[in-house]
């Protein structure tokens, strides 16, 4: 392993469970511990736990914070009430997608409004300055990365044995809320979010409280989980992937994402003309789920075709545990992205039926 790759402060600890350890947008992390199967299903019918430190993490805190993060995003944040959070995207010029990320609104004290910001760990540097280049004032932006642990509790057990080991009442957090906790003893930031489609909790706290908090929660009883369960279970949620299923080519309509801007909202916004253009003349293509038959499974990059003619590409796929068959994300012509489209995927140079399905692939019956 390249002596580059930075590690997260609950390293060692997977490393003693026997995590399997690759490179991911910089870091060494876990890509399983036990089986991606095992840790799936666990998440699914129990609870597991993820480290996530590697994500970026910027408190940003002043006046009129809410009014310029607003011109930066489609959605409408003042709608945010104390404890409340929004994902959402920061746009570029041409209507791009900058990075997918959630907004964490925490407040206003005199006149000043604090915000929580999670970004995606390879998109961190590059948001932060974004973020530096596009607010103005006496807006401070604190970028706490590398000195906060970060772990995500999963599943329909999540909250009750999350509880054990929290004092305030997590059953009172609505789901995209948050609140400042304590944890072992503790200060920490928790948030009932997560990339699993499942319930639970995100849990931020110091590095020490985190690796006693990892401890602990393996004594609970919960499955430590490593990226490629993580992968398997965000795309049965059909939630995208930064830098895969969307990047800073892609508009949100196309991505499906639009129910991320508020055409509503009073404030504009980067590229807020560029998206109203695409929503009065339409988009040429957009990204739809495809269910394939057997075990065929389309990957990333797999050519989709129609009538023998290629007309998009796969961005993700995977044979889907929850499900027993494969899925996969797929951009393709708006013309071809209707539910109970036929198509084809090209994979080792055989071409497999592939069928246009809603997405989720997989919802949550703990989820209401």
């Amino acid at each position: 392993m390249s002596a580059s790759l930075l590690r997260t402060p609950l390293y060692e600890l997977a490393i003693a469970h026997k995590g399997r350890m690759v490179p991911f947008s910089g870091w060494e992390m876990a890509v399983q511990f036990s089986s991606v199967l095992q840790e799936h299903q666990a998440v699914r019918q129990r609870v597991g736990m993820f480290d996530i430190s590697h994500m970026g993490k910027f408190v940003l805190e002043g006046a009129g914070l809410i009014q310029q993060l607003q011109t930066l995003v489609p959605s409408d944040l003042s709608r945010l009430q104390r404890g409340q959070a929004q994902y959402t995207v920061l746009l570029n010029e041409l209507g791009g997608i900058v990075d997918d990320l959630i907004v964490y609104y925490q407040g206003s004290w005199n006149g000043n409004d604090r915000v929580q910001l999670i970004v995606n760990a390879a998109t961190t540097d590059k948001d932060k300055t974004w973020l530096l280049n596009h607010l103005s004032g006496d807006i401070v932006l604190k970028d706490v990365s590398r000195s906060q642990a970060l772990i995500a509790v999963q599943g329909p057990q999540a909250v009750q044995t999350l509880q054990q080991v929290v004092d305030e009442d997590l059953s009172a957090v609505k789901r995209f809320g948050h609140i400042q906790g304590t944890v072992l003893g503790h200060p920490g930031f928790l948030a009932r979010t997560g990339y699993t489609g499942e319930d639970g909790f995100e849990v931020m706290v110091d590095v020490e409280t985190g690796q006693k908090l990892w401890r602990s929660l393996l004594e609970l009883g919960v499955t430590p989980c490593g990226l490629g369960a993580r992968d398997t279970l965000r795309l049965e949620a059909a939630m995208a992937l930064y830098g895969q299923d969307i990047d800073d080519m892609t508009s949100p309509l196309e991505a499906g994402l639009s129910w991320l801007v508020h055409f509503d909202k009073a404030t504009d916004f980067t590229a807020r003309p560029v998206i109203e253009r695409q929503k009065e003349q339409g988009i040429p293509r957009r990204l739809v789920g495809l269910q394939l038959e057997g075990r065929n499974i389309a990957r990333h990059n797999y050519p989709v075709l129609h009538q023998g003619d290629p007309v998009g590409v796969v961005t993700s796929g995977t044979l889907s545990p929850t499900l027993g068959y494969p899925i996969a994300l797929a951009y393709v012509p708006a013309t071809l992205s209707k539910v109970g489209q036929a198509l084809n995927v090209e994979i080792r140079g055989k071409y497999f039926p592939a069928t246009v399905v809603k997405r989720p692939f997989y919802k949550s019956p703990y989820l209401a």
